[in-house]
């Protein structure tokens, strides 16, 4: 079994895109790949989350992925997920079930958020939409969770973050080394981070069909 790892944020709307492609990418071309998820934790670089910033990249990206359904955030401000560390801790109390638990954990997270504007920084939404996916044993995640037995997993992943070997969300390495972040997307931003938004200058999705290959 070929593994690729993800190197991303929950809240990253980049990352979203280039998980959509790539899973695309590997249904299309019948690969027998696993994901293996790991935490690029950008409220521990730059502070909480704002929902100003993710609003804003929503609008962004969602005129080149229709797929990914973004949308801004639609719930009480005091509800917005200033913070997904719990979040991503479920993934690899997931991940540790196995790799297609992890995946498709990270993924439904990934839309209760963008399509659905769900608080995942909250235990029960976790486990709520942990209950929805066949592959994930709830009762193991929520023990998992309680016990904070992968929260030091999160931070090692924080370590290797604030090194050269992952750029920042999404990285992807394959499985002989080579590292690729955010793959096939150009984009600037028109005016100040998260009070401006983010053109994209041009995107390839076919990309992901030759890291697929390459893996």
């Amino acid at each position: 079994m070929t593994t690729i790892q993800v190197w991303s944020d929950l809240l990253c709307p980049f990352a979203y895109v280039g998980i959509l492609r790539l899973r695309r990418a590997r249904e299309r071309l019948g690969l027998d790949v696993e994901l293996e998820h790991h935490t690029f934790p950008l409220e521990l670089f730059n502070g909480p989350h704002p929902r100003r910033g993710t609003d804003t990249e929503a609008v962004g990206l969602g005129q080149i992925e229709p797929e990914a359904q973004f949308r801004v955030w639609t719930e009480p401000d005091d509800r917005y997920p200033h913070t997904v560390l719990l979040a991503a801790e479920a993934v690899h109390a997931a991940s540790a079930q196995g790799l297609r638990a992890g995946e498709e954990l990270d993924l439904a997270l990934r839309r209760a958020f963008w399509t659905r504007s769900r608080s995942i920084s909250h235990r029960q939404v976790i486990l709520d939409v942990a209950a929805e996916l066949p592959d994930v044993d709830v009762e193991a995640l929520a023990a998992a969770l309680d016990t904070g037995r992968h929260r030091a997993d999160v931070m090692a992943d924080f370590a290797v973050s604030q090194t050269d070997a992952i750029a920042g969300s999404p990285t992807f390495r394959l499985p002989d080394g080579t590292t690729v972040t955010n793959p096939g997307i150009e984009v600037h931003w028109e005016g100040p981070w998260a009070a401006g938004f983010p053109v994209v200058d041009a995107h390839d999705p076919s990309v992901y069909d030759d890291l697929l290959r390459k893996a």
